[in-house]
């Protein structure tokens, strides 16, 4: 499934899908300060539901701070809906920004969909 308010945006593309009740975003291409505004707008929960998301960076080749902004805004709302927030695939380049401020410590990061799905 394409995101209906157009994948096609400059440096980045989201595919949103749903397995069991829970958000998986599908991402590709870079995530900076021109993209932070549909990233926060695709992490957003205004559901009753406790929000899961998973969100698949495989196919992120770059982020900035503005990626890892939008991240923590994303799970603080989420933690407090009483969700969670996962992100998993992420690439060597990218894993390094999580890792180098903390986010990994703060926000699960998993090798695979399958696997944030079932922790």
């Amino acid at each position: 499934m394409t995101d209906p308010h157009g994948a096609a945006r400059p440096g980045l593309s989201i595919d949103h899908t749903t397995v069991d009740d829970v958000r998986v975003l599908a991402l590709r291409g870079e995530i900076d300060q021109d993209v932070k505004g549909i990233l926060s707008e695709a992490l957003s929960c205004d559901s009753t539901v406790p929000p899961q998301i998973v969100v698949d960076l495989s196919g992120v080749t770059f982020m900035d701070s503005s990626g890892i902004n939008v991240f923590v805004a994303a799970y603080q709302q989420v933690s407090e809906a009483q969700g969670w927030l996962r992100i998993v695939g992420a690439q060597d380049s990218v894993l390094r920004v999580l890792q180098l401020v903390g986010v990994d410590t703060v926000i699960p990061c998993h090798p695979t969909v399958e696997q944030a799905l079932n922790a």
